[in-house]
């Protein structure tokens, strides 16, 4: 499973894209600012940083440097200052990707997806149990490896139920 670290002074914000990102089927870590962020990756292996730009004690364009110098981790910065040339900044600081807030969620996810093929961290996107087989990344449910419609509550119901499933199946083992 993909670990993702959320570095964002706001919780509000951090807990909005744990919940997706843990629906997408990652694992979270959560900083709340740039020097908690660069301390755990000290500590900590991570596929991919969420980090705000601005940010208390240490901003994210700074620990964006800071935890480049020591590991090759893809960065999404967030930020609420959308011009161009605050993306070239961004970009000039080693982030491989760059979100407006206010965001959609599922296009972050969609984004860390995309980032983390291009750094060759891609994850299966499949889940199976019994004869149910959920492709994440395309939607898509197959019942005895046949095509199921599902709405999209459908989908993300299942999709949730499985996962708790699998979870629980896992721990009581």
């Amino acid at each position: 499973m993909a670990k993702i670290l959320i570095v964002d002074d706001e919780p509000d914000i951090r807990a909005l894209i744990r919940r997706y990102a843990q629906r997408e089927g990652y694992d979270t870590a959560e900083a709340s600012d740039g020097l908690e962020a660069v301390m755990m990756c000290q500590n900590e292996n991570f596929d991919v940083i969420i980090m705000d730009a601005m940010m208390p004690e240490l901003d994210g364009f700074s620990a964006c440097k800071k935890i480049r110098k020591e590991k090759d981790i893809p960065v999404i910065m967030l930020s609420a200052r959308g011009e161009e040339y605050d993306k070239l900044f961004d970009f000039e600081t080693g982030a491989d990707d760059y979100v407006v807030k206010p965001f959609s969620p599922r296009e972050l996810m969609a984004r860390i997806k995309v980032v983390m093929n291009r750094h060759g961290k891609a994850t299966t996107d499949n889940i199976k149990v019994g004869s149910i087989k959920i492709d994440t990344l395309g939607r898509v449910v197959y019942i005895d490896d046949k095509r199921t419609e599902l709405t999209a509550k459908e989908y993300d119901l299942l999709l949730y139920l499985v996962k708790i499933s699998v979870s629980y199946l896992q721990e009581n083992r």
